[in-house]
């Protein structure tokens, strides 16, 4: 599978589980059907800025996207690839993505911390980004539409 496939699934993975290692990521990606060894784990891990951070939940480290990071970049390709399209509904942004990315780009726009963002839920395709009206939501999408084409 295509290295950006692969990586969007591990930005996925850790937003949902508390991942400690490379072996347990690795597993985690072949129950998902993803052929992989720990050196590829290893590299993708490296280009993405992941980082090890202390888990308030479970007291244990866990991978963690850093902010700030050199990757941000490659967060705005995987935004490009997937995202097919956007648009502001009332106090909403529906985001329409490839199929089984919806996922993954929830935990990456989460992560470019946008004002008053409320909630963001997420189906297999769709992605829905809540703010409190409709001028904090239309003003979010020129946002997202900025970094998008920057």
């Amino acid at each position: 599978m295509a290295r950006n496939i692969r990586q969007n699934k591990i930005l996925e993975l850790i937003s949902i589980h508390e991942i400690e290692t490379q072996d347990e990521l690795v597993s985690y990606l072949k129950s998902s059907n993803f052929d992989v060894t720990q050196a590829t784990i290893s590299r993708d891990i490296k280009e993405l800025g992941l980082i090890k951070i202390l888990s308030q939940e479970s007291g244990r480290y866990k991978y963690a996207f850093a902010e700030n990071s050199p990757s941000t970049n490659k967060y705005i390709y995987i935004l490009k690839d997937t995202v097919i399209s956007m648009r502001a509904v009332k106090n909403l942004i529906l985001i329409k993505t490839i199929k089984g990315f919806a996922s993954g780009i929830c935990g990456i726009v989460d992560k470019f911390n946008i004002d008053d963002l409320l909630g963001a839920t997420y189906g297999d395709d769709t992605v829905s980004l809540i703010f409190s009206d409709s001028s904090t939501a239309e003003y979010s999408l020129n946002r997202l539409e900025n970094i998008i084409n920057a």
